[in-house]
């Protein structure tokens, strides 16, 4: 089949080649021209897991090709995604200003017979609005369907080639058989294609990512009350997560969520709500609670260093939201660092694959790394914000000799109590005992 995605961001990019490793062929459209050449070079301008393989690997089949020209995507095919930015408007409400503005342009334009897809997360009712955004100007017939994307940074490209469920919304008969037959290929173990309104469709997405975001922000309260009455909220996620109506993922208590997914969805479908005169007094909550917890670790550090921050040096462990990506929005390890100086404090970082985008927010005012031992090199503490791999299983006596205080401040409980007692280090985490040498 022929297909063109709008967009070229991580769902935009993985869509398109994930589409063309099944044989499609897929002009991937951008705006902008920098980016265009470089992936016409073979240049990933995202870090994702594997997408560099299937990205060179299309290329050179002559399957996936770049443009800058909506007109060149509109003319080669059938089915047209629309993987545009959706940011959060002052207000918290999603912005689909350029889903909307992309429509219009695409109602000039066709000449014949398309699908257009929104793939990206839009508010309840958008399907509507591109579709009267589109026939404002179209002189030939189109159906509009959402599809929304439920792909996990990190690991983006198996969700999409494996996916436990394909969400198709869709009143057009002739648009859904086309859509059947394009996912057809991923769904060969029997996982299910949904066929469902598009309201319902645009719902599912922000309702699966505001359960999940709930579903964290719970255990990191449950994991603040064990501080309190000195339960350990290890052993209460895997006696929770054992039960199959709870389940074991999404437990994990922690510093908060971020990403370009939680954070934005929650407050989109908020204040959707209060659009509608509703009040989704649940997610009110989880925001709040969240935005909180992302500077957990901070009364630790202030505790044990008297209040005195200032002139002190901490080294900080990851920098993007999660591991196995360097997207840094609303990471929580920046609400971290913002907390340390302004304290007086200073930082020391290191991250596997984030370093280059939080170089661009904060400059100077902190010092980056090669390693992670470097980072302890000279460093009061250590403070870590993301639970990458080559975290988990550390030197510990190296971290001994370098940190002057030997103290960890963990915002992901990474370690065992009873290895970190056994290393003789001091160590907070969250929602267990504190070990104190």
């Amino acid at each position: 089949m022929k297909i063109s995605v709008v967009g070229t961001g991580y769902v935009g990019l993985v869509t398109g080649t994930c589409l063309a490793e099944t044989g499609n062929e897929v002009v991937c459209v951008d705006i902008d021209a920098d980016k265009v050449a470089k992936m016409r070079n073979g240049e990933v301008p995202i870090y994702e897991p594997h997408l560099d393989v299937l990205f060179e690997r299309n290329i050179g089949a002559g399957r996936l090709q770049f443009s800058t020209s909506l007109e060149e995507g509109l003319n080669h095919g059938d089915i047209i995604f629309l993987a545009l930015p959706t940011p959060e408007d002052e207000d918290g409400s999603a912005d689909v200003s350029y889903v909307l503005g992309v429509a219009e342009d695409i109602g000039k334009r066709i000449t014949e017979y398309k699908v257009i897809v929104d793939k990206s997360t839009v508010p309840v009712g958008t399907s509507e609005k591109v579709r009267e955004a589109i026939a404002a100007n179209a002189k030939s017939d189109f159906d509009v369907v959402s599809n929304p994307e439920f792909l996990r940074e990190g690991f983006a490209v198996d969700d999409f080639l494996k996916p436990e469920r394909i969400v198709i919304g869709s009143s057009s008969q002739r648009a859904t058989e086309l859509m059947e037959r394009l996912y057809k290929p991923f769904v060969r173990s029997g996982n299910p294609i949904i066929i469902m309104d598009e309201k319902s469709a645009e719902l599912t997405k922000y309702a699966a990512n505001a359960f999940l975001a709930t579903k964290i922000t719970f255990m990191n309260e449950i994991a603040n009350y064990c501080e309190r009455v000195g339960a350990d909220v290890d052993m209460v996620r895997r006696g929770m997560g054992t039960d199959s109506r709870i389940g074991k993922r999404f437990l994990f208590p922690g510093i908060g969520y971020g990403g370009s997914c939680f954070p934005k969805d929650v407050k989109a479908l908020y204040k959707s709500g209060r659009e509608e005169d509703y009040e989704f007094k649940i997610l009110d909550a989880v925001l709040d609670v969240n935005k909180r917890q992302k500077v957990a670790l901070l009364p630790k550090i202030k505790k044990f260093y008297d209040n005195a921050l200032s002139g002190k040096t901490f080294a900080v462990w990851g920098l993007a939201f999660k591991p196995e990506t360097d997207d840094i929005r609303e990471a929580p390890a920046l609400d971290v660092i913002d907390a340390l100086l302004k304290e007086g404090a200073k930082v020391q970082a290191f991250d596997p694959e984030a370093m280059d985008n939080v170089k661009k927010k904060y400059s100077d005012q902190i010092t980056f790394t090669d390693t992670m031992y470097k980072a302890l090199e000279g460093a009061d503490g250590l403070v870590i914000c993301t639970e990458w791999s080559i975290f988990r299983t550390p030197n510990f006596t190296k971290i001994k000799e370098l940190l002057k205080d030997k103290v960890i401040f963990d915002g992901r409980n990474l370690y065992d109590l009873m290895d970190i007692e056994r290393e003789g280090l001091t160590y907070f985490s969250i929602g267990r005992k504190d070990v104190l040498l």
